[in-house]
């Protein structure tokens, strides 16, 4: 998204799919609009409408017990994605800021897709 690392209000943070994946971001933006802006494989079917599961993370444990709780209707989204665990959010539902820095956000193995079977939107 943003490459100027000598900027210090870029938050900065690891993408870890199968391999790791620096980003940095102005705080602000979700976790889902990062990674489109930096070309990461996180689906985002209903483009952050927050009307599906599949732009699913995993935290690591620090972070989610650092961050809001999630809303009644992430966490019903939640129990459809892909085997969600305790320290799983929707990346739409999360936005950058100083407590991501240095963190790792973990992508699941798969998604689960119900909407739209087989498609996969491109990110705006």
């Amino acid at each position: 998204m943003l490459k100027n690392v000598k900027d210090e209000k870029l938050i900065n943070f690891i993408f870890l799919d199968k391999t790791p994946k620096e980003v940095f971001s102005v705080p602000g933006k979700t976790l889902l609009e990062v990674a489109h802006a930096n070309k990461i494989d996180l689906e985002g079917a209903c483009e952050g409408s927050l009307a599906c599961s599949t732009c699913h993370v995993i935290l690591d444990k620090k972070l989610y017990n650092s961050l809001e709780e999630p809303s009644d209707r992430e966490y019903d989204l939640l129990e459809q994605a892909f085997m969600p665990c305790n320290t799983s959010r929707l990346g739409c539902q999360v936005r950058v800021d100083e407590r991501l820095r240095n963190s790792t956000i973990k992508l699941p193995r798969a998604t689960r897709n119900m909407a739209v079977d087989g498609f996969k939107p491109q990110p705006h």
